[in-house]
């Protein structure tokens, strides 16, 4: 099964600073067919304006794995923590018990993200925060993983979850593949190109829930970047 939901299809969300699409329900916008897929809660695709972001706000209980594509973003939280990631990069927050964050666009360009939240195996723990650099070249041409609950086996930053999440940039004609187990569940978004995806076309920015897939092969038909996720 592979359901492709074309980016004109996304919740939408727009003020001054702020310009977010969601691939699943999220604040005032609601759809009962697109609450989550298995773990995978939240897919939010944001273009920040420069010198502007999300204030000082509280999260528990959730996995937020933040993917910069363009600009840079900063991260402040309760715990001290502060960071600049950027376009390439990935930061993680587990937010466990409880933590306080704010994620600000102190670019003068426009920064754009995808904002992944996937639910924790366990509730409650230390809350946490950590980022890593993914150097272009790393993921040329493959899937690297970026985000998993086992990185000491996959690599990537960790997470609280029976998950990963993978990244690839392809150049035109490439293909990459990836052989899920039984009973899982993967979802597919592209930050740029267009690509097939088991046969099927996927524009720029578009997602992709998948599940039942043997092998999931992916080409690009054009130049691409693209995230994947896989949950239980």
């Amino acid at each position: 099964m592979i359901d492709i939901r074309s980016f004109d299809s996304l919740g939408k969300f727009r003020i001054d600073w702020l310009n977010a699409k969601h691939h699943f329900s999220f604040g005032e916008y609601h759809d009962p067919s697109r609450m989550g897929w298995g773990a995978l809660r939240v897919w939010n695709d944001d273009e920040i304006q420069p010198q502007t972001g999300f204030p000082p706000h509280p999260h528990a209980d959730m996995e937020i794995i933040t993917y910069v594509r363009n600009g840079a973003i900063t991260h402040e939280d309760s715990l001290g923590n502060k960071g600049r990631t950027v376009a390439g990069d990935v930061q993680v927050m587990s937010a466990g018990s409880g933590i306080r964050h704010a994620e600000y666009n102190k670019e003068d360009e426009l920064t754009r993200i995808f904002q992944i939240w996937i639910l924790p195996d366990q509730r409650g723990g230390q809350p946490r925060w950590d980022a890593m650099e993914f150097p272009k070249g790393e993921n040329a041409g493959k899937l690297v993983v970026l985000a998993s609950g086992d990185p000491d086996r996959d690599g990537g930053l960790m997470i609280r979850a029976d998950a990963k999440v993978l990244g690839a940039t392809l150049k035109a004609g490439q293909s990459v593949s990836y052989t899920p187990e039984a009973g899982r569940h993967q979802y597919l978004a592209t930050t740029a190109g267009v690509v097939e995806v088991n046969g099927a076309t996927m524009n720029a920015r578009d997602g992709a829930a998948i599940r039942d897939v043997e092998t999931l092969t992916i080409t690009a038909l054009e130049d691409a970047e693209l995230v994947l996720t896989d949950t239980r």
